[in-house]
């Protein structure tokens, strides 16, 4: 999560998800966050070697314990694969948002730059789509006529 002097900001990723615990409360195990996310264990130690997750706390064992805020940061995480963002990019995302707020002005190009890249893959789909609804009615009034020719 990103925070100012002033205001918390951007948790982003929409509301809270699941059956999240209170913030002061909000404890999470790695396998109650992988039950949380569906993220596999496996990808969430692999999003803090990389650096794409910011500082996991950990038990007086050395358990992971997760947090609320590492919940919504996973679930940002989330969309910005899902926008086909290169993980490289995700992870200098990470790098600016922990540098602070002088980095605003690359993460707004960063995510803009990112939004354009979605923008033209839902052009692309639309297209796509359009062809796809093309071949769908051919085949529909294909098998309408074959059909009212056999009931003939």
């Amino acid at each position: 999560m990103e925070t100012t002097a002033t205001r918390t900001a951007d948790t982003c990723a929409g509301p809270p998800q699941g059956d999240r615990r209170p913030d002061g409360q909000d404890m999470y195990t790695i396998s109650e966050v992988v039950a949380l996310t569906g993220l596999s264990a496996h990808t969430l130690r692999w999003y803090e070697r990389i650096g794409l997750m910011p500082h996991i706390d950990r038990s007086h064992t050395g358990q992971r314990r997760y947090r609320n805020r590492d919940l919504d940061w996973l679930a940002l995480v989330g969309k910005l694969r899902l926008t086909g963002m290169p993980v490289a990019d995700m992870v200098r995302y990470a790098e600016l948002v922990r540098a602070g707020d002088h980095t605003y002005a690359e993460r707004f190009a960063l995510l803009k730059a990112t939004r354009e890249d979605v923008l033209a893959r839902i052009a692309e789909l639309q297209g796509t789509l359009a062809v796809l609804d093309r071949k769908i009615d051919f085949y529909a009034d294909a098998g309408r006529a074959l059909a009212s020719e056999r009931s003939r």
